[in-house]
């Protein structure tokens, strides 16, 4: 069999397929393989970090194919959520904070049926959610990218009837529309979106 032009390169590609692609928009059911609680520091909110994966549909088991597929050393598990815990403070900010995290736990308990939100953060492990994706751009070195993210959580009924909003782009550190000509994708279609845009949960 003659050898394929290219070959080496296609190799590589292939081999670097999952570790660097993203989650279209849209709506999924998720498992929570892993929860962290970490105390704020510098007086910032305490906050709880869950890493999921997939569990139903097309994409389903994502983020472990994608951490197979990663050659490099010291890979990550890229599916992961961070959820601010109220500070009880009074204000405006913690009562926003306050709606979030009551999301979340509406979310789990409506998901999970006989389930109660009793300030175990533990007992999320191995509970399903329903997780929307979006947009989200932001600058990195002065260069504009748009990646996809968890935007907010949802009953999983809601997501498996398609019944959720999909939400709009989310725009940080000095991001607008004027800069969407740029992106996180590669040449070869892959997406890359550098380490430093989210923390990344290993375990």
């Amino acid at each position: 069999m003659k050898q394929f032009n290219n070959w080496e390169k296609a190799k590589e590609d292939a081999r670097h397929m999952g570790a660097s692609s993203q989650l279209p928009v849209g709506g999924y059911v998720a498992k929570i393989k892993d929860v962290r609680f970490e105390k704020g520091q510098d007086g910032n909110s305490d906050r709880i970090v869950v890493a999921f994966d997939i569990a139903e549909g097309d994409y389903k088991d994502f983020f472990q194919t994608q951490f197979n597929n990663n050659t490099s050393e010291d890979k990550k598990w890229k599916g992961k959520a961070t959820i601010y815990c109220p500070k009880d403070d009074g204000s405006e900010k913690d009562q926003w904070t306050q709606k979030s995290f009551m999301r979340w736990v509406n979310a789990f308990e409506d998901s999970n049926s006989g389930y109660k939100w009793d300030w175990v953060e533990s007992k999320w492990k191995s509970l399903l959610i329903g997780l929307v994706y979006g947009e989200t751009g932001t600058i990195i070195e002065g260069k504009p990218i748009v990646y996809t993210e968890v935007h907010y959580p949802a009953a999983i009924e809601s997501i498996r009837n398609n019944d959720f909003k999909l939400p709009k782009l989310k725009k940080k550190n000095g991001y607008d529309d004027s800069s969407s000509t740029s992106d996180a994708s590669s040449d070869n279609g892959f997406v890359n979106v550098p380490d430093n845009v989210a923390e990344e949960l290993p375990f």
